[in-house]
């Protein structure tokens, strides 16, 4: 029977579309619209397909050095295959902050007091403590002839001993025969502010400072670096300075942001950019907070509260107590890129290309080919730090790669040939406290140290119940400062308390990043769902 179109009709085209699109069946409208949220999160996301691409090596070919670590590394000239059903950056590094999958071990701390009355905590894993178990660790540190290896590792931007990478490398070192001593930044690793003066990008004494120290410590002991993030940045700039006045053997720059003025522009440019710009401000004020005493005495505390990104924190506090003249004068005096020239010691740098934090728009390629001492590693995926790789995503391709070329450089004639020009220096004094005490990192992420008396029942106890991570507070020695070093620990409770109610924020921009990455993963199965049901609903 046919419709007979009335005059109205005729006259409204917009009704008859209507009615068009009323014929089309909500199947169909379903299937549109998850292929259109997968489509955008497909390049949201970056997703890729997971396969292996070869690593991409930087180098002066005509650098006798370049060409022994590159024909010696086998993982430099292999491939890295990423954990398949992380195939983005974002979900790498999303994984990394959430998950971790990090070994759980206790480290020993030792306080180390720079001249200014700023204190630094120096967490070590002794290779003894992998291999023994931590209850049979009960003396201080062995000093003198230990010849065991040392690597220093500095850490990102508000990260300590107890972010994940740094365990995972911490202890597949210690595990492989070296000891590891991470260098947490000032107020950082439970450690309250003693100066009026705090970390950052650019500020390389305290580095200085504390390999000085460890050289005089243990003059027999080869010494390496590890820098991530910030931190390699940290480090590559203070081999810059240095030039071959360092006693460092090699080092390894992983993930460095290399140009910070570079960083700071890319890191607003996308949407998914300026969520990552979000959490770090918010762990900066984090950061703040902890240390409110201080940091509201000698910054612009009003503005610190209500900066919305990195740029901005760095405007009203780093800017002010580094005595920089504007934000851009920070970022441009502090930025590793410029010292890459200089850097006089074996140094292995490696970058993802898809990093989403540090851009491969800064890595200063010409200049690590200039340089006979440096390799630059390049992957097309890898996301920050992250790295993970196996179906289980247990391990991280770049600790192995760390690994293996420190092992490579230890056995090399290059490093006999640096220990041999080698001046060790006088030790300095009693700016160090060698009580023994011990700091455990638990999974929730804070630190609890303990007396060494205590660590054979407090091993026994965790054996007993690993689910609860048991509080215990610091035990310290004679007390021989002026402030003592209950002052110099601070209410380190109350601290915390403070940090988790404000880093709620940081919580639920962390959960809201995790939701996102994971949609991928359960597009494909609904798309699959739906295509079965509208198959029926055609077939009936």
């Amino acid at each position: 029977m046919n419709h007979a179109i009335t005059e109205q009709e005729l006259l409204s085209p917009y009704l008859l579309l209507f009615k068009s699109l009323l014929l089309i069946p909500v199947s169909h409208y379903l299937i549109s619209f998850f292929l259109t949220i997968l489509l955008f999160l497909y390049f949201f996301l970056e997703i890729h397909f997971p396969r292996s691409d070869p690593i991409s090596l930087t180098f002066n070919p005509s650098s006798d050095f370049c060409q022994f670590v590159v024909s010696k590394c086998r993982l430099l000239h292999g491939r890295y295959f990423p954990t398949f059903w992380l195939s983005s950056p974002h979900l790498q590094t999303a994984f990394l902050s959430l998950v971790g999958n990090s070994p759980r071990f206790c480290y020993k701390r030792n306080l180390f007091q720079a001249t200014d009355g700023g204190t630094i905590a120096l967490d070590w894993l002794m290779h003894s403590d992998v291999m023994e178990g931590i209850s049979q660790v009960v003396n201080g540190l062995t000093l003198g002839n230990d010849r065991t290896p040392i690597a220093i590792v500095v850490p990102g931007l508000t990260s300590d001993s107890t972010a994940a990478y740094i365990k995972h490398l911490a202890f597949r070192l210690a595990k492989e025969g070296w000891n590891v001593v991470v260098s947490n930044h000032r107020g950082l690793g439970g450690i309250s502010l003693t100066s009026d003066c705090f970390y950052n990008a650019g500020w390389t004494e305290d580095l200085r400072k504390v390999i000085d120290h460890i050289h005089s410590q243990f003059p027999e002991a080869p010494l390496f670096a590890v820098g991530t993030s910030i931190g390699a940045n940290v480090l590559v700039k203070y081999l810059g300075e240095d030039g071959p006045d360092t006693p460092l053997i090699g080092a390894t720059a992983v993930c460095s942001p290399w140009d910070l003025l570079i960083c700071d522009r890319f890191i607003n440019r996308k949407l998914v950019q300026k969520l990552y710009d979000r959490v770090l401000t918010i762990g900066l004020q984090g950061y703040a907070q902890l240390h409110h005493s201080i940091i509201s005495r000698i910054a612009d505390w009003e503005g610190i509260k209500k900066s919305r990104s990195v740029r901005e924190f760095d405007n009203y506090a780093t800017r002010l107590v580094g005595k920089f003249e504007t934000t851009d004068t920070y970022y441009r005096r502090s930025s590793s890129a410029q010292f890459v020239g200089n850097v006089a010691v074996p140094l292995l740098c490696i970058s993802a290309l898809d990093d989403p934090v540090c851009t491969r728009e800064a890595i200063p390629w010409d200049e690590c080919r200039g340089n006979k001492n440096i390799v630059l590693a390049t992957t097309t995926h890898g996301g920050h730090l992250a790295y993970y790789e196996g179906i289980t995503a247990t391990s991280m391709w770049w600790v192995r790669a760390v690994q293996e070329y420190f092992e490579v450089l230890l056995s090399s004639p290059f490093a006999e040939r640096r220990q041999k020009t080698q001046i060790i220096p006088e030790p300095l004094g009693s700016s160090i406290d060698q009580g023994p005490f011990l700091v455990d990192t638990g999974e929730d992420g804070i630190i609890a140290a303990a007396a060494a008396s205590e660590v054979e029942t407090r091993a026994d106890a965790e054996q007993e119940s690993s689910a609860q991570i048991e509080k215990t507070s610091y035990h310290l020695q004679k007390d021989n400062t002026p402030q003592g070093y209950n002052s110099l620990l601070g209410p380190l409770k109350k601290r915390v308390d403070q940090l988790s109610r404000y880093s709620r924020k940081s919580i639920w921009l962390l959960a809201y990043i995790a939701i996102v990455t994971t949609w991928p993963l359960l597009g494909p199965a609904l798309l699959i769902s739906i295509k079965k049901r509208f198959r029926r609903v055609v077939e009936k």
